[in-house]
């Protein structure tokens, strides 16, 4: 995935990557660079255990130099001409600190990446009573761009979230610090792999990393200010 993801990539960059940083998080190979090289710099990270999600990031942004950052999951499927023309456009906009495409199944169907905050009430409402989301107070981080400012800041991830719910805890402090969310009109397909539904390891992270929400006195500060 990562191999594919980087050749799609260097076709539609625009001119907009000035570097990639790709972390491989297991032991494994490196990743084959084609004969005319990449169109803009790959720095391979090996970590010497694996790392959670948040932490990864806030590794991988010690490399940032310009204004933006994204973040990119290895099973999203770029396709889409004239795409970071799009994102950049959105990103330029008074207060964004962070864009986010919509994301499509593999079928073309939405994915629900654009969600209210997962309480213990609204996800009773999402997943017991099937009522509709009333509001949108996160985007899933499997791909955002981001404010570099913003990202710096806010001093990154926070990397106690192994995995699962670090996403939602930026996105919370984004806004209480005054960034907004942003959604571009752009549709990149994403190969969701929902782990946490069939792997007990990723659902023992998926439960820890909610309970570390629901204590935290960023969730408490967030629903105090929200309207």
């Amino acid at each position: 995935m990562v191999q594919r993801l980087l050749g799609q990539l260097a076709q539609g960059h625009e001119g907009a990557i000035r570097c990639v940083v790709v972390t491989h998080n297991l032991p494994g190979p490196g990743l084959q660079t084609p004969a005319g090289g990449w169109p803009f710099a790959l720095v391979e990270l090996h970590n010497p255990s694996p790392a959670g999600f948040g932490a990864n990031h806030n590794q991988a942004f010690a490399y940032c130099e310009g204004a933006y950052f994204c973040v990119i999951n290895p099973d999203i499927e770029w396709s889409v001409e004239g795409a970071w023309a799009l994102l950049l456009a959105q990103a330029c906009g008074p207060g964004v600190g962070c864009v986010y495409p919509v994301l499509l199944n593999g079928d073309g169907s939405a994915q629900d990446n654009q969600r209210e905050v997962p309480t213990p009430a609204g996800l009773f409402r999402r997943h017991v009573l099937a009522q509709p989301q009333r509001r949108v107070d996160w985007a899933s981080a499997a791909f955002w761009l981001l404010s570099a400012q913003a990202f710096r800041e806010l001093g990154g991830f926070d990397a106690r979230y192994f995995m699962y719910c670090e996403d939602t805890d930026y996105c919370l402090r984004l806004q209480l610090s005054g960034w907004r969310l942003q959604r571009a009109e752009l549709r990149l397909v994403h190969h969701a792999q929902r782990n946490s539904r069939r792997d007990l390891a990723h659902l023992g992270w998926h439960v820890r990393s909610l309970l570390r929400l629901w204590f935290s006195p960023v969730l408490r500060q967030y629903l105090a200010r929200r309207p």
